[in-house]
């Protein structure tokens, strides 16, 4: 199952560039993150995972790396990271750092080497074609830009040509396999990356777009589970407490076959994890389960999840996640009762849970401009909002000098204020986060169970190792009876429940622990 401290950790993704500014030129840093760390532990979280740090163009926010071994300067010094991990690490924290090993900036020295006329040991770094009038099927590419006579392949946007992890189905004579000289020297110079940051204190690596690496794979990607495989076995031999998590949202294929820890449970698709927080796809509004009386049904997730939790149970973790720096903000759709019942889902179920900053005082989706390649996704990236000062504390430099503006709004939540009232949010989820860790029944490998699930704004019953939960999303009371609740009694609420017996009665938006 890899490290043990997976068991019993809660993450908490910090985007560093919105995150708390401790020089005053607008920008989140990392001595704003050691700064906080404090509040970190207080809320909860034991983990983070920090969004990309290194030198980088920032045309993709810095998922375009101009060099993996070197912090972007905005951010501080590889000598600041340092001193961030050995901080965390004496408060109890670990530290994933965000691995981009699908493509670089059109700007990393491997690049401007590969795109010269003259063959080099980088000429096969990248996927090219033969000559500038050659294209590439099937996917993104760009010609007639370099001094080389190729085409070029793109991994996402414009400036982040793609990595040469080889080609499965090889249709032309320059693609390569995956087991050529030119693709396992690219994965090992992953491997090199990953080495050098784990070597100074480290504790693993989120993984983005980790799916994207062999082009052409089959429909199972065991090609590029493959190249996961090799490096899990390096992390066994080497580095057996590293963790890596990856973004790819199918976790037969990357848990069962490519040896990841955790896999997220991602909305890339339309599949159980939209049903809870935000269904913009089904006819007739928004169905979602935690939505109010809005006719969500629980059974639209767990036949999406079961699947996919047993066939990777006994392998790694799915990570449940309140949002990330990709998707809506969950107070998007979901009023602040309707939070409280969804985070209690989302920390009360198996695997790893990650919170993404904010989102345990409801900060909101924001209509903002675009910043750094976000487009749509930039209304998840404004300034934490810490407290009433200036700029809601994130930093005292020029409100026009902010990395991205401020919740204009008069009741914009702030820390300072949730902190104040034991019914907030933030009062919440710290109860929630507690009470995971300190009852194994709640955290990571610890089986799931459905004991109840009912049809249209019914309430759901499952079992966490000892323990029975309840949520109503409804605005009705419910009651369901139950056949092993002896010497069970009522160890946690949101809202009114009570216990009598074998009748369980869940009052209306509430959630109930017995234990």
């Amino acid at each position: 199952m890899g490290p043990n401290w997976l068991k019993n950790a809660i993450f908490y993704e910090i985007y560093p560039q919105s995150f708390f500014d401790s020089n005053g030129d607008g920008i989140g840093d990392l001595e704003g993150i050691l700064q906080k760390l404090d509040y970190v532990s207080e809320l909860g979280c034991n983990a983070l995972w920090i969004n990309p740090c290194f030198d980088s163009p920032f045309m993709d926010a810095g998922y375009d790396v101009r060099d993996y071994k070197k912090v972007a300067p905005r951010y501080g010094t590889n000598e600041d990271l340092v001193r961030l991990f050995d901080a965390a690490h004496e408060k109890g924290i670990h530290v994933l750092l965000d691995l981009v090993p699908g493509h670089t900036s059109d700007q990393h020295p491997w690049f401007i080497e590969s795109c010269k006329a003259e063959p080099n040991e980088f000429s096969d770094r990248y996927v090219w074609t033969k000559h500038a009038f050659q294209g590439i099927a099937d996917h993104p590419y760009i010609s007639g830009m370099k001094e080389r006579a190729g085409s070029y392949m793109l991994n996402f946007f414009a400036s982040q040509p793609a990595l040469n992890y080889g080609w499965l189905e090889r249709t032309e004579e320059w693609m390569s396999s995956p087991d050529s000289p030119e693709a396992i020297a690219t994965k090992e110079a992953m491997k090199d990356v990953m080495r050098f940051w784990l070597d100074l204190g480290c504790d693993g690596f989120r993984v983005d777009m980790a799916d994207s690496l062999v082009k052409n794979d089959d429909a199972d990607k065991h090609a590029t589970a493959a190249i996961w495989r090799d490096i899990r076995d390096m992390l066994n031999r080497d580095y057996p407490d590293a963790a890596l998590v990856s973004e790819w949202s199918n976790p037969y294929q990357s848990i069962c076959l490519g040896g990841f820890h955790m896999d997220f449970y991602l909305d890339h698709h339309y599949n159980g994890y939209n049903t809870l927080l935000r269904d913009y796809e089904t006819p007739g509004g928004d169905h979602s389960f935690f939505k109010k009386d809005s006719g969500g049904e629980i059974s639209r997730f767990l036949e999406d999840y079961l699947p996919k939790y047993e066939v990777s149970r006994n392998n790694g973790y799915i990570s449940m996640f309140t949002c990330n720096h990709d998707t809506p903000r969950p107070a998007a759709t979901l009023t602040t009762d309707e939070l409280k019942l969804a985070y209690a889902f989302i920390l009360t179920m198996p695997g790893v849970p990650f919170i993404y900053y904010g989102d345990e005082i409801g900060m909101r989706f924001l209509d903002v401009k675009t910043k750094e390649g976000g487009y749509q996704r930039t209304g998840s990236r404004t300034p934490m909002q810490w407290n009433s000062e200036l700029n809601f504390g994130f930093s005292n430099a020029d409100p026009k000098d902010l990395y991205l503006p401020t919740d204009p709004s008069a009741d914009a939540p702030s820390v300072e204020e949730q902190e104040k009232d034991p019914c907030s949010l933030l009062s919440e989820v710290k109860r929630l986060t507690s009470l995971r860790k300190d009852h194994p029944s709640l955290q990571a490998d610890e089986g799931f169970e459905v004991i109840y699930q009912g049809g249209p704004d019914e309430l759901f019953v499952y079992r966490r190792g000892d323990m029975i939960l309840s949520v109503n999303t409804s605005s009705r009371e419910q009651t369901v009876y139950l056949s092993d609740t002896e010497n069970k009694e009522v160890l946690y609420t949101i809202g009114k429940c009570s216990l009598n017996g074998l009748t369980l009665v869940v009052g209306s938006q509430s959630f109930v622990i017995l234990g």
